[in-house]
């Protein structure tokens, strides 16, 4: 697993960014680069009312304002001042298709912010299937998958942000050590290896 700073990541004031305060809701939110890769055109062409604001910087960036003059586009954004943006938001989109994790999703679900996104890896391994994550025992909304990135929007304005806190606490640096802890298989020879919960390991010396 992958650890999320709880301690900068956390919900707070819709009006935390004054750029943003005033922009009609509800605000759908992109964080990341802002580059073909990324699939962001899904994003940008989505028909939902309120604000998209895109977080990031990248090749497409200058061409895409251009093309798009009803987005706000912030550029890049760090620590505090990311955390502040992603709690101004009320659904977080993921639009790419091929990033193997994707960080800034559980960065959102931290601050509060409900996930809307393609149901490929990635968003599955976080969101899940059916939205209620991918911790045994967690049944609340905290996102949505759909092929129809407008429906999955939808369906997230929905959750809980209390509930996409509460997942994202799963997500903590000491809880992701523990479960690698927890996932520890000694060898016969001594070695040490990651358990998979099949019967693939990785070898760790």
């Amino acid at each position: 697993s992958r650890g999320v700073d709880l301690a900068l990541f956390q919900p707070g004031a819709k009006d935390g960014v004054r750029a943003l305060a005033t922009l009609a809701r509800p605000i759908l939110l992109y964080v990341g680069r802002v580059a073909v890769e990324k699939n962001i055109g899904a994003f940008l062409d989505l028909d939902a009312p309120g604000t998209k604001v895109v977080v990031g910087d990248g090749p497409q960036r200058a061409a895409l304002e251009r093309a798009h003059p009803n987005v706000i586009f912030t550029g890049a954004k760090h620590g505090t001042d990311l955390a502040r943006h992603y709690a101004a938001a009320d659904v977080f989109v993921f639009p790419s298709r091929t990033d193997t994790f994707g960080l800034v999703m559980l960065e959102a679900l931290a601050c509060g912010i409900p996930v809307a996104a393609f149901p490929v890896p990635g968003p599955l391994d976080v969101v899940g299937a059916r939205g209620h994550g991918t911790v045994p025992g967690f049944t609340h909304g905290i996102g949505a998958l759909d092929e129809n990135l407008g429906h999955a929007v939808k369906r997230a304005l929905a959750a809980s942000p209390a509930d996409c806190r509460r997942y994202a606490l799963h997500y903590s640096w000491p809880a992701c050590a523990t479960r690698f802890v927890e996932n520890l298989v000694w060898a016969a020879d001594g070695s040490c290896v990651v358990s998979t919960g099949d019967a693939r390991k990785v070898a760790l010396g």
